[in-house]
């Protein structure tokens, strides 16, 4: 069993930056394949960044390529996600989700493969 607790979300004004973070609970982390999803109002959720066993093994979806930077220490069982030049598309409430692989270098792009979800993070982008 993972926990998953977000932090980092806010309100910034367009072309800001924030960094979430999720810290996971258990011994294992560096085993769990990490993603962050989002959901805005009236929007399905999406997949916005996902990362393998090390920072070696990344997806971005389109929309956040070359603005936003998915990261993990595991040393500290925390994943990132920085975001800069934030838009207001990307109003959202932000989660984070983890699922065990044996692969090193996989990573998961499809939310109902992950199994252990945060609670999530609200990212407000004013115009």
């Amino acid at each position: 069993q993972v926990q998953l607790v977000e932090s980092g979300g806010g309100l910034v004004q367009g072309g800001g930056s924030l960094r979430l973070s999720c810290a996971a609970s258990g011994r294992t982390f560096y085993t769990y394949a990490m993603g962050w999803f989002r959901q805005a109002p009236g929007k399905e959720r999406e997949s916005v960044a996902a990362i393998g066993w090390t920072d070696a093994s990344t997806y971005y979806a389109d929309s956040v390529k070359g603005r936003f930077t998915i990261s993990r220490d595991n040393a500290k069982n925390t994943i990132y996600l920085q975001m800069n030049s934030l838009r207001p598309e990307d109003t959202a409430v932000y989660y984070c989700a983890a699922r065990r692989t044996f692969n090193t270098h996989s990573v998961f792009t499809t939310q109902n493969v992950y199994p252990y979800w945060g609670q999530g993070t609200q990212v407000t982008v004013s115009s």
